[in-house]
């Protein structure tokens, strides 16, 4: 059964109760039936947290999978199926996910509508960010300028909203230069598009199901920290935010 992944719509979710599914050795993981746990991928790093149970406790160290989310802890014995637990998220983590993450998409729209450049990969942490894109190499006042571009959207307070859609839909009525629809498995039927500013003109529209902040303000002061390149027509750009 494919787990229901509560943080799609509700990513300000902490806590939750689930039933066990079902348990794995080899290391030792969990399936629940939903979770707010989210699992790497899509450059955004997996939730750390606990579960909790009859007064016991395992930590949960890695969380993966597509359809099936599957929480690796520590402690034994595992929890018996059918068992409720309480799903508990690190907060810190998560939220330096969820800013650094809205601050990349934040920095993909920059990038594509000042210097035409689009993004080709992105990794974020918790305390740090990189994206790549297709340019030749930024200067320095190109990087100031960025940075200037990217506080003024924070200061803004721009609001941040995510939705279900149709592929097929969403191909033919939204920009695909934009959403990157294109990058997504040929599998996937429906897609989450994340937005940011105006609705009938978001400054941002991309298909993404990592999480988000509310609105631009909660981001934080965004510092691009430097780049380099990464081939004859890749630069990669750093920053962080705090």
């Amino acid at each position: 059964m494919p787990t229901k992944r509560i943080y799609l719509r509700d990513t300000a979710r902490r806590r939750f109760e689930a039933r066990v599914d079902r348990t794995l050795a080899d290391p030792p993981r969990v399936v629940l039936g939903r979770t707010c746990f989210y699992p790497s991928g899509g450059g955004q790093p997996h939730d750390t947290g606990e579960l909790r149970a009859d007064g016991r406790t395992w930590r949960v160290v890695d969380v993966s999978g597509r359809e099936t989310v599957e929480h690796e802890v520590t402690g034994a014995p595992l929890p018996d199926e059918g068992t409720t637990v309480e799903g508990v998220v690190d907060a810190d983590r998560r939220q330096g996910h969820e800013r650094h993450h809205t601050a990349q998409h934040l920095l993909s729209a920059v990038l594509l509508s000042v210097f035409d450049a689009e993004t080709t990969g992105n990794q974020v942490y918790a305390d740090r960010a990189r994206i790549d894109c297709a340019y030749p190499r930024f200067d320095d006042a190109d990087l100031a300028r960025i940075e200037e571009r990217l506080n003024t959207l924070v200061d803004a307070d721009l609001p941040v909203r995510w939705y279900e859609r149709d592929r097929a839909a969403a191909e033919r009525d939204l920009d695909p230069t934009r959403t990157r629809i294109g990058l997504l498995p040929d599998a996937v039927t429906e897609v989450r598009i994340v937005e940011v500013g105006d609705p009938d003109d978001p400054f941002d529209r991309t298909a993404c199901a990592g999480t988000h902040v509310a609105s631009t303000g909660a981001v934080g002061t965004v510092t691009v920290t430097g780049r380099e390149t990464k081939g004859p027509e890749t630069e990669r750009v750093r920053f962080r935010v705090d």
